[in-house]
C-alpha cells in the first residue's frame, strides 16, 4: 500500500510513489550540547517527520532520487544553547494537559553519577520524581465490567527462503513459514483536526493535521504528519486468547492471554491512545507498566497539534554528553546496563502518557538513549540480518536484567532513516525499523514484548547533516522512560 520508496530507493516498481519531489526545510541536525556541566538546548528530535508511507526494508537501491529535500532533524544530545538545534520542538503553546507543575531542574552530578545497587532502579528514579500532586492509587486494568465486542481476525503467512543456486542446481538451505494470527479491535475515531493519510492492513497509519490542528501545530510546536502503529501482533505473539471489550466512555480493553496464565491487559480511550498497561500474573498480581492518571475517558481528545514539551525550557544536565547519549561501535551490556539503569537528568515534574512522550522529543529527552550502532540497516531496508542479530544480544541482557528486577519497565525503541526519500516513505520505513529490532529482542532474546514500546521518527533528526545516504542516519535509539509514564513509587494496581 506505500509504494513509496523509502529512504533507500526501493527497486524501480516502487519508485514512483514515494518519488514524488516534496519540498521541505533542509534537515536540521541535532548537535550534541556543548560540554558543559549543564547543558541546555531544545531537543529537536520531535520535528514532526513530513510523512510516512514508505517501502518496506529489504529492497535494493534503486533510484536514490527522491525528489525532496527532506526535513531531518539530527538526533543527538540537545545543544548547549537556547536555541533548539535540531529545528524540532521550540516551546511554544501552553500545555493542554496534566496539572500545573513546577518548572523541571537538572538533576545533581552527584544523583546522575551514584551508582544504582541491584534492585535499586525505582528507589532511585522516585528522588527525581518531583510531581506536583501525588497521584492516587491505580486502578486495577480489570476492575471495571466490560461488554465484549466484535473483532478482526487475520490470518498471514509469511514464507522465508534462503536458498542457493549453483549451476542450475537449488539447494534449500531453510526455509521458514510463520502463521500469525492477528486480532485485531474496533478501529478507533479520528480525532478532530486530523485525518489518516494511508493505512495499512498492519494496523500502522500515518496521521495528518488539517484545519484548526494544522494553525494549532505552528502554536504548538508539533509535527504536521504522525505515524502510529498497532503492536497488537507483536505483544500478541503466542497468544492462547485474545478479545476485546467495550468500557466507559468509548474506551476499549484488549486482553492478551498466554499459555502461562499470565494477561496484558491495555486500556486505550476512543482515539486509540493508551491510558494504561499491565500485566496480570496467574496468581492474580498486577503489575502496571504504564498509566495516564490524568487521562479523561470520556472528554479527552490526543493533542496531535500540540508538544507537551513545548513550554518546557531548554534541557538542562550535568553529565558528560557521552554519558548523554552513548554511542558506541561495539556491544557493551556493562555500558548499556549503567545508561539504563541511571535516572533521568531532569526532573519529571508530571506523569505523561506513553503517546505523548513518542510525541515530544523534548520529554523524551529527560532520560539518557543509546545510539545502537551495532545495527546496521540497508538503504531503505527494515531487515537486521542474521550476522547482526548477535549485536542485539548485549543490549537485550542489559534490558532483561533490568525488568528482572523491575517487572513494570518499559523501553522505547526508536526508529530512523537517512534524508533520502519521501517524508511519509521514511517515516514508515523508520516505524518499521524499530518494530523490527523490539521483535528480535524478544523472538531471540526473550525481551517481554509488553516492555517495549515503538516509534519511527523518518528523516527528522539526522545524526549527519547530509542530504545523501548516509549509513549512520539509517539507525534505532533506544531509552529507558519508566519514570516518565507512570509513578514509580507505585508499581502495583490497587
Amino acid at each position: 500500500m506505500d509504494a513509496a520508496p523509502a529512504e533507500e530507493a526501493s527497486p524501480a516498481a516502487d519508485a514512483p510513489a514515494a518519488d514524488e519531489p516534496q519540498a521541505q526545510e533542509p534537515a536540521a541536525t541535532e548537535e550534541p550540547p556543548a560540554v558543559e556541566e549543564t547543558q541546555q538546548e531544545e531537543p529537536a528530535e520531535d520535528a514532526a517527520p513530513e510523512a510516512t508511507a514508505e517501502p518496506e526494508a529489504t529492497e535494493e537501491p534503486a533510484a536514490e532520487v527522491e525528489g525532496g529535500t527532506p526535513e531531518a532533524a539530527g538526533e543527538e544530545a540537545p545543544a548547549a544553547s537556547d536555541a533548539p538545534a535540531d529545528g524540532g520542538e521550540e516551546p511554544s503553546a501552553a500545555a493542554a494537559t496534566g496539572p500545573a507543575e513546577e518548572e523541571p531542574q537538572a538533576v545533581s552530578e552527584e544523583i546522575q553519577t551514584e551508582e544504582v545497587p541491584e534492585g535499586g532502579v525505582a528507589a532511585s528514579d522516585a528522588r527525581v520524581q518531583t510531581l506536583a500532586a501525588p497521584v492516587g492509587e491505580i486502578p486495577s486494568a480489570t476492575a471495571e465490567e466490560g461488554e465484549r465486542i466484535d473483532s478482526t481476525t487475520i490470518n498471514n503467512s509469511t514464507v522465508t527462503d534462503n536458498s542457493t543456486t549453483t549451476n542450475n542446481t537449488t539447494t534449500t538451505n531453510n526455509t521458514t513459514v510463520n502463521n500469525t494470527t492477528i486480532v485485531r479491535g474496533p478501529q478507533p475515531e479520528v480525532p478532530p483536526g486530523v485525518e489518516v493519510v494511508e493505512r495499512d492492513d498492519d494496523g500502522r497509519e500515518i496521521l495528518s493535521l488539517v484545519g484548526a490542528g494544522l494553525a494549532g501545530a505552528a502554536a504548538g510546536a508539533a509535527a504536521a504528519y504522525f505515524i502510529r502503529s498497532d503492536d497488537t501482533s507483536r505483544v500478541a505473539v503466542d497468544a492462547q486468547d485474545q478479545y476485546y471489550e467495550r468500557l466507559g466512555g468509548g474506551r476499549v480493553r484488549e486482553t492478551i492471554v498466554r499459555e502461562n496464565g499470565v494477561q496484558v491487559v491495555t486500556i486505550t480511550n476512543r482515539y486509540g491512545e493508551t491510558i494504561q498497561r499491565s500485566r496480570i500474573l496467574p496468581d492474580g498480581r498486577e503489575v502496571v507498566l504504564f498509566y495516564d492518571p490524568y487521562a479523561e475517558s470520556d472528554t479527552a481528545e490526543p493533542q496531535f497539534y500540540y508538544d507537551p514539551g513545548a513550554e518546557l525550557p531548554p534541557i538542562q544536565y550535568a553529565i558528560p554528553e557521552s554519558d548523554y547519549i552513548v554511542d558506541v561501535a561495539e556491544p557493551d551490556q556493562a555500558l548499556y546496563y549503567r545508561t539504563i539503569v541511571a535516572p533521568p537528568v531532569e526532573t519529571v515534574e508530571r506523569i505523561y502518557s506513553v503517546d505523548e512522550v513518542r510525541r515530544s522529543k523534548r520529554i523524551r529527552d529527560k532520560v539518557r538513549r543509546i545510539d545502537l550502532n551495532t545495527i546496521n540497516f540497508g538503504f531503505g531496508s527494515a531487515e537486521i540480518s542474521q550476522e547482526q542479530v548477535s549485536n542485539l544480544e548485549a543490549l537485550a541482557q542489559a534490558i532483561s536484567e533490568v525488568i528482572d528486577q523491575n517487572p513494570d519497565e518499559t523501553f522505547i525503541i526508536e526508529g530512523h532513516t537517512d534524508a533520502v526519500g519521501t517524508d511519509l516513505a521514511n517515516l514508515k520505513l523508520s516505524d518499521q525499523r524499530a518494530e523490527t529490532v523490539a521483535a528480535a529482542l524478544t523472538n531471540f532474546f526473550d525481551v517481554p514484548p509488553e516492555n517495549l514500546i515503538t516509534q519511527g521518527y523518518g528523516e527528522q533528526f539526522l545524526k549527519v547533516d547530509t542530504q545523501d545516504q548516509n549509513a549512520e542516519n539509517r539507525r534505532v535509539t533506544v531509552r529507558r522512560i519508566t519514570p516518565l509514564v507512570k509513578p514509580v513509587q507505585t508499581s502495583s494496581a490497587q
